[in-house]
């Protein structure tokens, strides 16, 4: 069961692969990391559901305004590689991704996960000096352990978002996997 960010973080430290992979992240010394979205959400959703789904990714974000340059996340994404492979790893500064997503610009990772398209994927995790697994979760936890798929706050700004939140959650069509998700197309 997954009812509190306590469970989540749980189940999350409980898995030697997902701690294997904080681990490795961890070992870089990115400044303000995270791993985030489908990381934590795959994992809510799969416990509820009794599955062990592979994932797509591992969206490794981080926030450094000293190198905003993308040949840098496509050399993290090597060195990752070099340490944990083969792992699809996905490394951006969000520092430089306003630009891409042509949005003000963040102030933190923390605020990027803010401004994710789903409140069931604006979710992040991460390790802390003695192992402990972090959670952030900007838009709480209740959307993600009810398997609910809502647009972000963010994302109910603009016509121009919705339609990306739109495009996304028919794009992933998450409910093929999980049967139990509920979908508000709004």
């Amino acid at each position: 069961m997954v009812a509190t960010e306590q469970d989540i973080v749980k189940i999350i430290q409980e898995d030697a692969d997902m701690m294997a992979l904080l681990k490795a992240v961890r070992s870089m010394y990115l400044p303000d990391w995270w791993i985030c979205a489908g990381f934590v959400r795959g994992k809510i959703w799969d416990t509820l559901h009794g599955l062990k789904t592979p994932l797509p990714d591992i969206d490794v974000i981080y926030f450094d305004k000293k190198s905003m340059d993308e040949e840098r996340d496509k050399q993290l994404e090597k060195e990752l590689h070099q340490i944990l492979s083969p792992v699809p790893w996905s490394v951006k500064n969000q520092a430089r991704m306003h630009n891409r997503n042509h949005v003000p610009p963040y102030t933190s990772s923390e605020d990027a996960i803010s401004k994710f398209p789903e409140t069931a994927t604006a979710l992040g995790v991460r390790l802390d000096q003695n192992e402990k697994v972090i959670l952030t979760a900007p838009h709480g936890i209740k959307d993600a352990i009810q398997l609910e798929v809502r647009p972000t706050t963010y994302f109910l700004q603009t016509e121009e978002r919705m339609k990306i939140y739109r495009d996304r959650v028919s794009e992933k069509n998450w409910q093929l996997i999980w049967n139990k998700v509920k979908i508000h197309y709004i």
